[in-house]
């Protein structure tokens, strides 16, 4: 029996069965058996992750590490085919670094990078070495350094996706969002993400540095009248009845000022059922945050604060 190890999921497949199958083993005990071939392509072999462990992500290599041993793993962003020498841009969230597989060194490694193809999941064994001066890559922030490969596992394949996520744009829109997860493996998406994340952090720290307390209200509520309609949620055990999602935490936020929290800020979201306007969708994010006993000139200095660290966390 051989075991394929998936999200969430472990495949078994039977050496001996004439028809290959698979039982999916869900955490309550049920199983439901499907053909092998829809699962796993025919044309190549995964190779088990076991207890490989990554040391590095492929983005922060420098020329710093030459001589280190090193484990990445991400996807394929590129792969380049030049006989004994087989080349792949290593992708991970931090950025792309060059795997070189070297015939001679590692042969089953560069029999396996012949099958791999773009955006197929791979994890490379090796050491980091510098490039020849002619070979360096000044448009790349790794570009100084590449990884001789002793050892490729192939730990999934991919189809062939509607477009790369190493093009620099797409020009069909509906095509991007319609495979929304292959237009976020793109540079340009992961660097807005970890934006986003360093700009909340941001915020967090200066009001948390200020004494601020950082406190989530409920979402499913009573409807109170505000300027927009409410989502409504339908209450499985109070038939007829229906919570409403807050436009914003309005009423809770006042309760925690008379219950004496004194300072009070959330990373909110919120809801309003409204046409949808250049710069409102119906669910969106606020900063939200309350105090007591304020003076004008307090309440400016924390929202100027805060928006100044944000500003600074962006790069401005």
């Amino acid at each position: 029996t051989e075991i394929y190890t998936f999200p969430y999921t472990t495949l078994f497949r039977s050496q001996l069965a004439a028809e290959l199958e698979v039982t999916f083993f869900h955490s309550f005990g049920a199983h439901e058996a499907v053909p092998f071939r829809n699962i796993v392509r025919t044309d190549i072999v995964l190779d088990f992750l076991g207890n490989l462990e990554r040391t590095h992500m492929c983005g922060d290599l420098r020329a710093a590490d030459a001589g280190k041993p090193v484990i990445v793993m991400g996807w394929v962003n590129r792969r380049r085919d030049h006989g004994n020498l087989i080349f792949l841009d290593l992708r991970d969230r931090t950025g792309i670094c060059q795997v070189v597989l070297d015939k001679e060194l590692t042969p089953e490694g560069h029999a396996k990078g012949e099958q791999v193809r773009p955006e197929y999941v791979v994890a490379a064994v090796g050491k980091v070495r510098l490039r020849a001066a002619d070979a360096i890559n000044p448009k790349m922030v790794t570009g100084e350094i590449e990884i001789e490969a002793t050892e490729l596992r192939v730990l999934n394949d991919a189809r062939l996706a509607p477009f790369s996520p190493a093009d620099e744009a797409i020009q069909n829109e509906e095509v991007r969002l319609k495979h929304r997860y292959v237009d976020l493996r793109r540079q340009e998406m992961q660097r807005n993400f970890w934006l986003r994340h360093e700009i909340t952090l941001a915020v967090r720290e200066s009001l948390s540095n200020l004494g601020f307390l950082e406190i989530e209200t409920p979402i499913l509520c009573k409807s109170t009248p505000e300027g927009a309609r409410d989502f409504l949620v339908p209450s499985r055990v109070q038939p007829g009845s229906f919570y409403a999602l807050p436009q914003s935490p309005q009423m809770f936020k006042q309760i925690l000022m008379i219950s004496g929290f004194d300072k009070y800020f959330q990373i909110v979201r919120c809801f309003r059922d409204e046409d949808l306007r250049a710069d409102r969708q119906p669910e969106f994010t606020q900063i939200d945050l309350e105090m007591s006993y304020p003076q004008p000139e307090r309440v400016w200095e924390v929202v100027e604060g805060f928006l100044t660290a944000a500003f600074k966390a962006a790069g401005h």
